[in-house]
């Protein structure tokens, strides 16, 4: 009970945040470690195309049903695009909401000269590129599944000129992963010890080497698909197979 204008005021105390809080760090986790997960298999096109169509027919359930089935990758897209809608609709909340609150934010970080307040504003800098971009991405995956493969995604890459966005992309997402990671874990001192204040520091250092070895994992990557892209250029709709696997397909039909 609180005393307002000479009465007594009935104050009920809500969960509705915290809950908020909660769902929002638990999608972001997710987002994360998915976000690891899918740059180690797409990098594995620098173990050379096989390597990668091998990985391709795996998410494709081939080595499980003895058939691909693209339409599991199109479903892991749809619940993946549902986590990231969801993380972004509760993070929206907490971002400056007019031109006024992001000058008194910025001057804010001005004065107060704290890396992590800073980065919390590369963390809606780089949340709100991802929103755009990372639906575009999503988005392609979703309604072309079948469309990816060492000379699939490489057309896509170079011929179709998707290699800036994924240059963006791949810079949003690293530094918005590691950044939110680094948030995390000092939000919630899963890693506090004795010291917190050490720990932090350690946390500092280990997200600057994780956002390095990814964006640098990345952007090999990235250059391996281009190199494929410029080659196969002049064959743009062909697809990679490797004989033993259309023969097993035959033997099981």
């Amino acid at each position: 009970m609180i005393q307002q204008a000479g009465r007594a005021v009935q104050v009920m105390k809500s969960r509705k945040y915290a809950k908020l809080d909660f769902v929002q760090s638990a999608s972001g986790l997710v987002l994360a470690l998915f976000m690891w997960a899918h740059m180690l298999l797409v990098s594995s096109i620098l173990l050379g195309k096989e390597a990668m169509f091998y990985v391709t027919k795996f998410l494709e359930g081939k080595f499980f049903f003895g058939e691909s089935y693209p339409i599991i990758v199109s479903m892991a897209g749809i619940g993946i695009f549902f986590i990231f809608i969801v993380h972004a609709a509760i993070a929206a909340r907490k971002f400056p909401n007019n031109w006024e609150q992001f000058k008194e934010y910025r001057a804010h970080m001005k004065m107060m000269k704290h890396s992590d307040t800073s980065l919390w504003f590369w963390q809606i800098f780089t949340g709100f590129a991802m929103f755009f971009l990372g639906s575009i991405h999503l988005y392609v995956i979703i309604t072309h599944p079948a469309e990816i493969g060492p000379y699939a995604s490489s057309d896509r890459v170079w011929s179709e000129y998707m290699w800036p966005l994924y240059i963006l992309l791949l810079l949003a997402v690293e530094f918005h992963g590691s950044i939110g990671l680094y948030r995390l874990a000092i939000k919630w001192g899963w890693f506090d010890g004795k010291n917190p204040r050490a720990s932090r520091k350690k946390l500092k250092k280990a997200k600057w080497i994780v956002t390095i070895v990814f964006l640098t994992l990345g952007l090999l990557s990235l250059s391996a698909y281009i190199k494929i892209g410029i080659a196969h250029e002049d064959k743009v709709g062909e697809r990679y197979e490797i004989s033993s696997l259309l023969e097993t397909t035959r033997d099981n039909t």
